[in-house]
């Protein structure tokens, strides 16, 4: 496959998606992978709808978000949830949309290339990118030496770092990135990785939100993740105590 478009952490931001989606070269990709947490936000239903409207280009991996959203709608979540809008969305979802993300998988290998959420053995273990190379070496301590590039989303922070001779790429979040406005995504070539973003109206994007969105706190989302973003520093500061295995 001569060109891989990676997309995590959409989290039901559908203008984001849209965005991203009609980009020139993620409409030539020869396959989209959505690297998790695909549907835990303000418009979950539609979301799932138009990924799976990609049809045998997308391939799908499963988010620790998505795994909540399955327990939460079957009524089998336990303890606090992770954010307010996560149950809100799992009472959107159809009975089949809750059966899709049950069946995902927690990884996907391509070539050489494995894709994953947060790591290859969890789906919410914390590593960021100036992890040290010790942390790195036990997280991938499993991966098979045939994988060289490992591709990752969940910290919602695009990177791409060289871990003992791997590649390690983290794909940001197309939904509430990190660091800078915009929807962030990566795109893989035999040329090597490009780390993207997609800049779009945001303005517009509240308005569909505002329209679309049963979420009763679709404002609150909307001024803290579209209307503006946590910076890398302070996301960096409030992961790392959780990054360190």
């Amino acid at each position: 496959m001569d060109r891989i478009v990676v997309l995590a952490d959409v989290h039901g931001v559908l203008p984001a998606l849209e965005a991203v989606l009609g980009e020139a070269d993620v409409a030539a990709a020869d396959v989209i992978v959505l690297a998790g947490d695909i549907a835990s936000g303000p418009l979950p239903v539609e979301t799932l709808d138009l990924l799976v409207g990609l049809g045998e280009r997308a391939v799908w991996v499963r988010g620790n978000a998505d795994r909540e959203l399955v327990a939460m709608a079957r009524g089998e979540f336990r303890g606090e949830a992770p954010d307010e809008v996560s149950p809100w969305a799992a009472g959107e979802l159809r009975a089949d949309q809750v059966e899709l993300l049950d069946e995902l998988p927690t990884s996907v290998t391509i070539g050489d290339t494995l894709f994953c959420h947060a790591t290859p053995r969890d789906d919410e273990e914390m590593v960021l990118v100036d992890s040290p190379i010790s942390r790195w070496a036990d997280v991938l301590s499993r991966v098979p030496e045939e994988v060289r590039t490992i591709v990752c989303g969940h910290t919602h922070m695009p990177f791409a770092r060289q871990v003992d001779r791997r590649l390690v790429v983290n794909a940001g979040s197309v939904g509430m990135p990190y660091g800078a406005p915009g929807a962030s995504w990566a795109l893989l070539t035999a040329d090597g990785v490009e780390l993207r973003r997609t800049h779009f109206d945001t303005a517009a994007a509240a308005e569909q939100l505002a329209k679309q969105s049963s979420y009763p706190g679709i404002e609150t989302w909307m001024d803290e993740y579209l209307r503006s973003n946590y910076s890398d520093t302070d996301a960096l500061a409030a992961f790392r105590p959780r990054s360190e295995g």
